[in-house]
């Protein structure tokens, strides 16, 4: 009986906290790097991570997407040293209940290629469990088979540069809500650059810009946020008319299964 308890304790506790639905509801106006954004609702995008170095400093976003694994960008590059921060909001603040974990393992997709900016996408195994709580919580991971349209509108979310010039990124989480382009359109813009391993977002008037890398693009799906793309590149200088690039999650979820799987 004590034994049947605990497994209901624990499947409560896992549709406490199942992916992509956020205890604390973000408010996104205009459903209108980031350029353009607003202030995030505080810990409503609870799978959003900062990772930083050992000073402090915030380099790159990233995705939890289970209590043990982070999604990030290849091109952060992320090492052992470094420190995955969940929970936080206001990086100026130092009375938020934040976790600081430290990085276990990391894999970097094995066909990135630095050049092209193809498979743009590592993960982290958290050398601990993270603790799930409302201000912490996975993202739901887009299945391979998937298909999140042109014309529909997602999320950024980030600490980002708000502008490409500025000296510093923000202390606070910012979003902005952006359409999915197609590729086809996407390729008016960057030409033959963009594979069928990326997803472009934005050029209606907000974009992510540096310091966002690695971060999240979330779309709804059956109502819960899902990881569509992780930020991956862009615009030298954060243009709002030009779309950001992004990793396409559904082309590399069976990669991420396996990884994660293995280890």
């Amino acid at each position: 009986m004590a034994f049947l308890w605990i497994l209901s304790c624990l499947a409560f506790a896992g549709a406490a906290y199942g992916c992509g639905v956020p205890a604390i509801t973000p408010a996104i106006t205009g459903y209108s790097r980031i350029v353009n954004g607003e202030e995030a609702v505080p810990h409503s995008w609870p799978w959003q991570v900062s990772l930083q170095d050992y000073t402090g400093f915030h380099f790159c976003g990233g995705s939890l997407i289970n209590e043990n694994w982070v999604v990030t960008a290849a091109h952060c590059d992320v090492k052992i040293s470094h420190r995955v921060i969940l929970g936080e909001h206001d990086r100026s603040s130092n009375a938020e209940p934040i976790q600081t974990m430290a990085v276990g393992k990391v894999f970097k997709h094995p066909q990135y290629n630095g050049y092209t900016i193809n498979n743009d996408i590592l993960l982290i195994k958290l050398a601990s469990p993270a603790e799930l709580n409302m201000r912490v919580s996975p993202v739901c991971v887009a299945e391979t088979t998937d298909n999140f349209p042109g014309g529909m509108t997602c999320v950024t979310s980030g600490w980002g540069l708000t502008k490409y010039n500025n000296p510093n990124t923000p202390a606070r989480l910012q979003q902005a809500s952006l359409p999915l382009l197609t590729n086809e359109d996407c390729r008016l813009y960057w030409g033959s650059k963009i594979t069928d391993i990326m997803i472009c977002a934005g050029a209606e008037g907000a974009s992510s810009c540096m310091g966002d890398s690695g971060g999240p693009l979330v779309c709804q799906k059956s109502g819960a946020w899902t990881l569509v793309g992780i930020v991956s590149w862009g615009s030298g200088i954060c243009s709002t008319s030009m779309p950001g690039v992004y990793a396409r999650v559904t082309k590399l979820r069976s990669w991420v299964d396996q990884t994660i799987a293995a280890n």
